[in-house]
């Protein structure tokens, strides 16, 4: 329906990092005429198919919806599969796309997005075709950081590199995961440290293993916690990384429950202890290094 009533950000947006909060920000700023704000984007195993995503996507489809809907506040969002709209060139993007489905009056975006077939068409060609459909077109600025762009390859560098803090800076809050508790071995319990289990999704980009400082959100209440990322060497029987966070003052079951866990820096790698007893100590040890950077 073209209802000529939509600021359109356009982007991947894996990570929505500062840059992509620019383009974000730029039809956000347009809610003070009169338009709402939409976000348009692709599922996040698109990163996969594009250069630099072999490490994976920053974040999951679900954890997007987080920061566009519940930080940023976007009026929708709209994320069709890749495949269903990879066959379009540029023109019918344009046309069916963002003038005829989405109503678009303007459209946002960065000054390397890419659109149509093969991605030949950019930010050039999406000028032409808004003046063709009735709608204006903004390229936003890249954003520099540190004397370079801010760019969502930068980031995966630093979160495979443990760097959190600098990965923070770049993507303006910090790094999270938000997933459903799964059921894990329960040694926790048996040396005085419970914990949560999370699994990275399929395809998703796993920082480096070791243990974190970080924070979880429960019920809306935030407390310190450290988490160590990876297979568990000590105790075993885990095949794929996942996230095993202690949370400190907190004891209840959240089993089945998405629970929100925010990194703030890197402690130490992860490593094979040679019993549980020295496994318990190192955890008393990380639990006060983490208490030191909450």
């Amino acid at each position: 329906m073209d209802n000529r009533k939509r600021a359109v950000a356009l982007g991947l947006f894996d990570g929505v990092h500062l840059g992509h909060r620019a383009v974000i920000n730029a039809a956000l700023d347009m809610r003070k005429n009169g338009l709402s704000a939409v976000v348009f984007t692709f599922e996040p195993d698109c990163v996969l198919k594009k250069a630099g995503g072999a490490s994976g996507f920053i974040y999951t489809q679900a954890e997007k919806e987080i920061i566009l809907r519940e930080m940023m506040e976007v009026d929708d969002i709209v994320s069709p599969p890749f495949e269903s709209l990879c066959s379009l060139t540029g023109e019918e993007f344009a046309r069916e796309i963002l003038c005829r489905q989405i109503g678009a009056a303007r459209v946002c975006c960065g000054n390397d997005f890419r659109f149509g077939k093969n991605a030949a068409c950019g930010a050039h060609e999406l000028t032409v075709f808004g003046k063709r459909f009735g709608f204006e077109v903004e390229v936003v600025s890249p954003v520099e950081y540190g004397g370079s762009v801010v760019s969502s390859s930068r980031i995966r560098e630093l979160l495979l590199n443990g760097d959190i803090p600098s990965a923070n800076e770049l993507l303006g809050f910090g790094y999270f995961i938000n997933a459903e508790v799964t059921d894990g071995n329960r040694i926790g319990r048996t040396i005085d440290f419970p914990t949560i289990n999370q699994q990275f999704g399929e395809g998703q980009l796993v920082p480096k293993f070791g243990v974190y400082s970080t924070s979880t959100n429960v019920g809306g209440k935030v407390f310190p916690s450290v988490t160590n990322i990876g297979v568990k060497p000590t105790v075993g029987g885990v095949s794929a990384p996942l996230a095993e966070t202690h949370i400190i003052g907190f004891s209840g079951d959240l089993y089945g429950k998405k629970t929100d866990v925010r990194f703030k820096s890197f402690i130490r790698s992860e490593r094979k202890f040679s019993s549980l007893d020295e496994l318990k100590t190192q955890i008393s040890e990380d639990i006060e290094a983490s208490k030191s950077v909450q």
